[in-house]
């Protein structure tokens, strides 16, 4: 079903479309949200190439690190916070299983390596939080790798603080649902099936388990100096905006506001962690 050419003609002002639509049964509502949402997450990202300009020529460097258990929107998000951005100075951190020779070292430094460098943007699609939750939920690490580990690191971080490495920590929290509703569309679709795994596979078994453990990520690394940012939304695209509104607000960059779109996050969608807050992933 579509306008037909005499419909758009007889058409004088926005709300005779709309009506119009929604005569012949269009999904009007559902056509204007995402117009409303590709005009806000273009007037963001380029306020996104600003403050890359900014960072790139203060010298600054930041580390956004995207966390959340499986399906939560990590992935996604990154790809409309990098998409117009300098590659030159951005690039996106996503580590595979640590080698042999890795496993024997300490485990931070093959993390250290991927450390953002002055003038550039690293994107952390998962981080060294690995160890935290995904790690002792799946047992690919033992108690005392963990504990050595949630030990160290407010300490490591603490470090990157005083050395003036930026880092903002994001938590992508969705309910068990909306969990089980995107793996389901993950497997229906050919081009979105290799981004399911075995690990994945127990996401949902295991919910129980991964909510202790990211409870326990929290409450022992959450810091003034290196906080929790909760993404609290079961939508991909008000996720994606509100957490790029939430970087933009940190940061007095050149121009900034100049695209005339808000850049305060909505306070029920963005929050830092609180142990009273109210969460849809528990």
């Amino acid at each position: 079903m579509s306008f037909t050419a005499e419909q758009l003609i007889n058409a004088k002002t926005r709300k005779d479309l709309i009506e119009i639509g929604e005569k012949i049964g269009l999904p009007v509502k559902k056509t204007l949200n995402k117009l409303k949402y590709e005009a806000e997450l273009s007037m963001l990202q380029a306020e996104f190439v600003n403050l890359q300009q900014w960072i790139a020529n203060k010298g600054k460097r930041v580390a956004i690190i995207f966390e959340g258990r499986d399906a939560a929107g990590k992935g996604g998000s990154i790809k409309r916070f990098k998409e117009h951005l300098n590659p030159r100075t951005s690039r996106v951190v996503a580590l595979s299983r640590p080698t042999e020779v890795e496993r024997g070292q300490w485990y931070f430094r093959r993390y250290i390596k991927v450390l953002p460098n002055p003038g550039e943007i690293v994107f952390f699609d998962r981080s060294w939080y690995n160890r935290a939750v995904v790690e002792p939920v799946m047992g690919f690490c033992s108690d005392e790798q963990y504990d050595k580990f949630m030990v160290q690191v407010p300490e490591f971080e603490h470090l990157l603080y005083e050395d003036n490495l930026i880092i903002i920590k994001f938590w992508f929290s969705i309910s068990k649902e909306e969990q089980k509703k995107r793996f389901d569309a993950r497997l229906s679709n050919p081009l979105k099936r290799w981004k399911f795994s075995p690990v994945d596979m127990e996401g949902q078994k295991l919910w129980d388990k991964y909510t202790h453990f990211k409870e326990q990520m929290f409450s022992k690394t959450h810091t003034n100096f290196s906080p929790w940012v909760i993404v609290k939304t079961n939508n991909k695209k008000e996720a994606r905006l509100e957490s790029m509104r939430y970087v933009l607000s940190l940061f007095d960059y050149d121009k900034k506001g100049e695209s005339d779109i808000s850049l305060l996050p909505d306070p029920n969608v963005i929050m830092r962690y609180h142990r009273s807050a109210i969460q849809i992933d528990i």
